[in-house]
């Protein structure tokens, strides 16, 4: 794909993101998709199928920015403690991105039991997210940091603690929380990982 169709894919895909975290996504049209890109509705079908193509590249290309941002973080530091901490800090990373992203996700969710594209989708962001935890808590076990029985279990109970503290701060409609729900979230996944300071 040359360069400037990629870039047109990329101004479609940040359209549909932008439409969604403000109608949602049962609302979107490919009018609406392609009126926010500025680009005619032609331009949107060259690109793409329909309407749940545009959304399996844009929760494809999302999530795996996502990911890419969080292992870049933590590849920076040393110790497993810090890379923990980098990790909480890129996945809470500010009140309005958070708040678009969740918006957005939450919506992606609700279609995944039609979708079985959606559902290959999450599934792999999932695999991703716990590959990061599992790095991070092995590291601290052999550091002798973290003290954990089952590293699979602690793991996917890490994932809950951040998507279940973000959730529940987007549905406390206050941006002036959300320092709060990373600190909780943060305090609770050193618990779960016995982690003495």
């Amino acid at each position: 794909m040359s360069n400037k169709a990629e870039q047109r894919r990329k101004q479609i895909l940040k359209a549909a993101f932008q439409a969604a975290s403000e109608k949602g996504y049962e609302s979107v049209t490919l009018q609406d998709i392609a009126d926010y890109a500025e680009v005619s509705k032609g331009v949107t079908n060259y690109y793409f199928k329909n309407k749940a193509d545009v959304f399996a590249h844009l929760f494809d290309w999302i999530t795996t920015r996502i990911y890419e941002k969080e292992v870049k973080s933590i590849d920076e530091k040393k110790t497993a403690i810090e890379k923990l901490e980098a990790y909480i800090n890129q996945v809470f990373i500010n009140p309005e991105e958070n708040k678009k992203f969740y918006r957005v996700y939450l919506d992606f969710l609700a279609q995944t039991k039609n979708n079985h594209r959606y559902k290959e989708i999450n599934q792999q962001f999932y695999e991703n997210c716990w590959s990061i935890g599992r790095n991070i808590v092995k590291q601290g076990v052999d550091e002798g940091e973290f003290k954990v029985e089952n590293i699979e279990q602690t793991v996917i109970s890490i994932r809950c603690m951040i998507d279940g503290s973000l959730i529940q701060w987007l549905m406390r409609d206050d941006a002036g929380l959300h320092r709060y729900y990373r600190d909780t979230c943060y305090e609770s996944i050193l618990q779960i990982l016995n982690f003495q300071k």
